[in-house]
């Protein structure tokens, strides 16, 4: 996917809304307003105006003097270091991104932050209330065809078996996977109620793990509804580990 970057200033907004959408989420420039899958996220202006930046120049390093020079100006006194440091943890919060395994915003040490996940520029207002949609092309009709046969396959067939994981999006880089039964059905609750400080939290305990796509995994057992499996992580940061995966992301 290439990576849009779009010059804007938040206090000359332009004469047209622009949207700016990444995976589940669209940030109204020109509103300053936020919304993940059509529904509005409250947040403060100050992350919103560091999102802002950081989606102007995705791929980038938007460095803390640069954060300095936006957001505050010569003349107003503040402790730099500690207010900075909150916007960027209330921003984290408001995209359920875990600062030690990043989806979106990556931190570099004593530089600033960049922004890790494509981004796509719309000037459709009606855009912000619709699910980001991906630019890469979609999973191809035999990976899908694939997915379908592996959630319709008897569980003995399954159990023992090595396979590859694959996202619902085209764009996902990324799964997130709870490590049992009761953490996987916490984990639902809390995106039914887009309680997206509860599932933060889970991130943070280490009771749900993201795993990279393409990443191998063993079929240990399969749920009693057949909808997921209890796998064992075969390579990457989580070597060795369980997750529970839905059928669907098994190829």
């Amino acid at each position: 996917m290439v990576y849009i970057g779009i010059e804007t200033d938040m206090a000359q907004p332009p004469s047209t809304s622009t949207v700016l959408k990444f995976d589940a989420y669209a940030l109204d420039l020109r509103a300053g307003e936020l919304f993940k899958n059509g529904k509005k996220i409250k947040i403060q202006e100050q992350p919103v105006q560091i999102l802002a930046m950081l989606l102007e120049r995705p791929g980038e390093v938007v460095t803390r003097e640069e954060l300095r020079e936006r957001l505050w100006s010569e003349d107003t006194f503040v402790d730099f270091e500690h207010s900075l440091n909150t916007a960027i943890k209330k921003l984290r919060l408001a995209l359920n991104d875990d600062p030690e395994k990043p989806r979106f915003i990556e931190t570099l040490r004593r530089r600033g932050y960049r922004f890790a996940t494509a981004v796509v520029e719309s000037a459709d207002e009606a855009a912000r209330r619709e699910p980001a949609a991906p630019a890469a092309k979609p999973p191809s009709k035999m990976a899908a065809k694939a997915a379908t046969e592996r959630a319709t396959k008897p569980a003995a067939d399954l159990v023992g078996k090595v396979f590859a994981l694959r996202s619902d999006s085209a764009a996902g880089k990324f799964v997130s996977l709870p490590i049992d039964e009761t953490t996987q059905k916490e984990q639902q609750k809390l995106e039914a109620a887009n309680d997206d400080l509860g599932l933060s939290l889970l991130f943070a305990d280490g009771k749900v793990l993201m795993v990279q796509t393409g990443t191998q995994v063993k079929v240990l057992d399969v749920q009693s509804d057949g909808s997921s499996c209890e796998v064992r992580i075969l390579a990457g940061e989580h070597t060795a580990k369980t997750a529970i995966v839905p059928r669907k992301y098994l190829i």
